[in-house]
C-alpha cells in the first residue's frame, strides 16, 4: 500500500491541515477555547447586534426618544436575566446541549426536538443575516456599480469561513481576534467619551426621560404608551440572539468547562448591556436621528467627532465603522460552532441523521458544518443577499428556543424545590425569563408574521417533520435488529456451558491456515449472525477467527480524555466476549482494536499488522439488508462496509461482504 499523497490531499492538508492524533497529549487543552477566545467565537453574533439592535429600538420610539433610556435599561436588565439562567443551565448540563438538552430532558424529547429544530434555522439565519449585514456594510464604503458583487462576496465569506471551521474552532477563531478588539475599542472609548464629555448634564438626561414618560402618559394615555416601550424593546429582541450559543458548545471549552463557561457568559452579558444601552445614551447626547444610507451608529460616531481633528474624526469614524461591518462577518462564528452541535446532539438522539455526529479527522463535525454552510448559501440565494428580507426571518426561532429552555428550568426547580435550599431564588430567575422572553416571542411573531415571518415557521415546521420521519425510521431499524438479539443469548449460553475450558486448552493459532478476519461493532446480532454465516457457509475452512473492533470517536464521547479511555475500554471488553465465544466452540482466536474517527482510515492501518501475522487472511464485514428501501437510508445509515471494501478491493486485499436480512 503507498502512502504517497495525492493532490487531493495536499489541497486538502493545505485548505483543512493535517490530520490530528486522538490520543495526543494534552490534545483537548490545545483544541479547546478559554473564556476569552470563547467570548469572541460565541459572543461575536450578541456583540455585533449592537449595530443594528439599539438602532432598531430607537428609532421604534418615534419622537418620543427619552424613553430609550428606559428600553436600554430593560435590554440590560433582560440580558442579565437570561445570561443567569444559562449559567443555571451550563451547571445542570455541564457537557452541553442548551435549549435542546434542556426542554428534551425537563419537559420532554419531542419539546426538545422542537427547541432543536427552532435553533438550527436560527444557526442558519445568524450566519446569512451577519454575512448579508457585512457585505451591505463593507459594499456601503464602495462605488456603487461594485453593487453587483455582493452577492458573491457574501457567498465567498461563507466559504472562507466553512474552510476556517473544518480546521478547527480554536483556528476559526484567532484570526478574527484583531476585528472584535478593534471594534470593543472604538465603540467603549465612544461610549466613555461621550458620557464623560457630558457628565455635567447627565442628571438632566434622565430628568429628561422622566418628564418625557409622564408627558407621554398624560396625552395618550399610560397603556398605549406601554405599547410603544413594548414595541421598542421587541424591535431591539435581536440583541439577545447568541447569548445561548455558550450552552450549546460546552465541549469546545477548556477545562473546567462550567467554569469557562460562566465566565465568558459574564465577558459577554457586560459587553452587550454595556453597548446597548451606552449606544442609546450616546443617540440622546448627541440628538441622532434616521438619517438615509446612514446607520444611527455611523451618525453618533460623525456628530461625536464633529469638534476633533480632521484626520483624527475622519481616522476613527473609518475603524469604527470598519469593524462594525468586518464584526457582522465575524458574528457568523457563532452560526458555524452551535449549529454542528446542535445538529451532533439532535443525531445522538435519532432525530437527525447519525452523520452529524462524526467527527473528521481534524476533529470537528464536518458534516453539520457542511450543512450549515450550504443551508446559508442557500437562503443568501434565494433572498439575494437582502437584509431586509433576512432580518424579518431571524430572530423569533432563538426565542421559541429561549422560552421553551425557561419553561424546562422552572420546571425542573418546581421539582427540586424539597431538596435545594436555593430553589426559589433560581426559579425567580427562570421564571422572569419566561415571562420576558415569552412576551418578546409572541410580540415578534405578530409584528414580523404578516410580514414574511410566517415563511420561518413553515421552514422550522418541515425540518420537525423530517426529524419526526427519521426517528420513525430509526425506532423502526431497531426494532428489526430485535430480531437477531435473540443470538446473544445463544452465545452466552455456549460460553456458560464450556465454563472456560477452551481457555485452559490453549488453542494455538495455525498460521499457515486460512484466517477469517471479522470486523464488528459490539458483541451484538449484527456481529454474531455474521460470524455464524461465516462458519454457516465454509464450515472448517478457517481454523482462525481475528475480530477487530474500531471505537468510533464522535460529538458524544469526544469530550475529554477519560471519555476516551473509556471507549478503548469498551471496545476491548466487547472483543473479549467474541473471542471467549469463538474458544468455546474449538477455534482459535484474537482480537485487535483501535480508535478514531474514521473506520476506513484505521482499518487500513490495522491490515499490514493482521496480514503479517496471518497471511492467509480474508477479510469479513456484514451488512444489513432491509426488506424494503428506503430513499434517504443512505444517507440515515453510513455503509461503512461497503467504503471498506472499496479501500480494501483498490489496495488488492480480498472483503466478502455477508448479507443480514432483516
Amino acid at each position: 500500500m503507498s502512502d504517497k499523497p495525492t493532490i487531493g490531499g495536499y489541497l486538502k492538508r493545505f485548505f483543512i491541515g493535517r490530520a490530528r492524533n486522538p490520543n495526543e497529549a494534552n490534545l483537548f487543552r490545545n483544541i479547546s477555547l478559554t473564556a476569552f477566545l470563547a467570548w469572541i467565537g460565541l459572543g461575536a453574533d450578541g456583540i455585533s447586534s449592537s449595530c443594528y439592535g439599539p438602532q432598531e429600538a430607537f428609532l421604534a420610539l418615534g419622537s418620543h426618544v427619552y424613553l430609550a433610556l428606559f428600553v436600554g435599561l430593560a435590554t440590560a436588565a433582560t440580558i442579565f436575566i437570561i445570561s443567569a439562567s444559562y449559567s443555571q443551565i451550563v451547571e445542570l448540563f455541564p457537557n452541553g446541549g442548551g435549549g435542546y438538552l434542556v426542554a428534551s430532558r425537563l419537559i420532554s424529547p419531542s419539546v426538545g426536538m422542537v427547541s432543536g429544530c427552532a435553533l438550527i434555522i436560527d444557526y442558519v439565519l445568524t450566519i446569512a443575516v451577519s454575512i448579508a449585514s457585512g457585505a451591505d456594510a463593507i459594499f456601503s464604503f464602495l462605488p456603487p456599480h461594485l453593487q453587483s458583487y455582493k452577492l458573491t462576496v457574501a457567498i465567498a465569506a461563507v466559504l472562507v469561513l466553512l474552510f476556517m471551521n473544518l480546521r478547527g474552532a480554536r483556528e476559526s477563531i484567532l484570526p478574527l481576534v484583531p476585528i472584535f478588539l478593534i471594534f470593543l475599542l472604538t465603540h467603549i472609548f465612544g461610549i466613555l467619551y461621550a458620557i464623560i464629555v457630558h457628565l455635567p448634564s447627565m442628571p438632566g438626561l434622565v430628568s429628561s426621560a422622566a418628564q418625557e414618560a409622564s408627558a407621554t402618559s398624560s396625552q395618550i394615555g399610560f397603556f398605549a404608551m406601554m405599547v410603544i416601550l413594548l414595541r421598542s424593546y421587541t424591535m431591539g429582541a435581536g440583541t439577545y440572539t447568541g447569548l445561548e450559543a455558550v450552552s450549546n458548545s460546552m465541549t469546545v471549552l477548556r477545562e473546567p468547562r462550567v467554569k469557562t463557561a460562566k465566565r465568558t457568559m459574564t465577558y459577554m452579558a457586560f459587553s452587550l448591556s454595556f453597548l446597548a444601552i451606552g449606544l442609546m445614551i450616546g443617540y440622546l447626547l448627541y440628538d441622532v436621528s434616521f438619517q438615509f444610507g446612514k446607520t444611527s451608529n455611523a451618525v453618533f460616531f460623525e456628530n461625536l467627532t464633529a469638534s476633533w481633528n480632521h484626520n483624527a474624526a475622519v481616522t476613527f469614524v473609518f475603524l469604527a465603522l470598519l469593524s462594525e461591518a468586518l464584526l457582522l462577518f465575524v458574528a457568523a462564528q457563532t452560526g458555524f460552532l452551535g449549529g454542528p452541535r446542535v445538529l451532533a446532539n439532535m443525531a445522538q438522539d435519532r432525530w437527525m441523521p447519525s452523520k452529524f455526529s462524526m467527527l473528521s479527522d481534524r476533529l470537528v463535525i464536518k458534516n453539520g458544518i457542511l450543512i450549515m454552510s450550504i443551508a446559508a448559501m442557500a437562503v443568501l440565494f434565494f433572498t439575494r443577499g437582502s437584509i431586509l428580507i433576512l432580518i424579518i426571518l431571524y430572530s423569533i426561532n432563538v426565542f421559541i428556543t429561549f422560552v421553551l429552555s425557561q419553561a424546562g428550568m422552572v420546571r425542573h426547580w418546581w421539582n427540586e424545590r424539597e431538596a435545594s435550599t436555593r430553589w426559589f431564588r433560581r426559579i425567580f430567575v427562570a421564571g422572569t425569563g419566561l415571562i420576558l422572553t415569552s412576551c418578546i416571542l409572541v410580540s415578534m411573531i405578530i409584528m414580523k408574521f404578516h410580514q414574511g415571518g410566517w415563511i420561518t415557521l413553515i421552514i422550522t415546521g418541515a425540518l420537525i417533520a423530517i426529524s419526526v420521519m427519521v426517528r420513525r425510521h430509526y425506532y423502526h431499524t431497531s426494532n428489526l435488529l430485535r430480531r437477531l438479539g435473540n443470538l446473544i443469548a445463544v452465545a452466552t449460553e455456549a460460553m456458560e456451558a464450556d465454563g472456560g475450558k477452551a481457555a485452559q486448552k490453549r488453542i494455538e493459532p495455525d498460521l499457515n491456515s486460512r484466517t477469517a478476519v471479522l470486523f464488528v461493532n459490539g458483541f451484538n446480532g449484527l456481529g454474531l449472525h455474521t460470524l455464524f454465516n461465516i462458519i454457516r457457509y465454509f464450515g472448517n475452512t478457517y481454523k482462525n477467527f481475528v475480530f477487530v473492533q474500531i471505537g468510533i470517536l464522535d460529538s458524544s464521547n469526544f469530550k475529554n480524555e477519560e471519555r476516551v479511555r473509556q471507549v478503548n475500554t469498551a471496545v476491548n471488553e466487547e472483543l473479549k466476549k467474541y473471542v471467549r465465544f469463538i474458544n468455546s466452540q474449538g477455534y482459535y482466536a484474537e482480537a485487535i482494536s483501535s480508535v478514531g474517527v474514521n473506520i476506513v482510515d484505521e482499518a487500513m492501518q490495522l491490515v499490514p499488522r493482521i496480514t503479517e501475522r496471518f497471511p492467509q487472511a480474508i477479510f469479513f464485514g456484514g451488512q444489513l439488508s432491509f426488506e424494503k428501501g428506503m430513499l434517504l437510508s443512505r444517507w440515515l445509515h453510513n455503509y461503512t462496509v461497503f467504503r471498506l471494501q472499496k479501500q480494501f478491493y483498490d489496495n488488492g486485499t480480498p472483503f466478502f461482504i455477508i448479507p443480514i436480512r432483516v
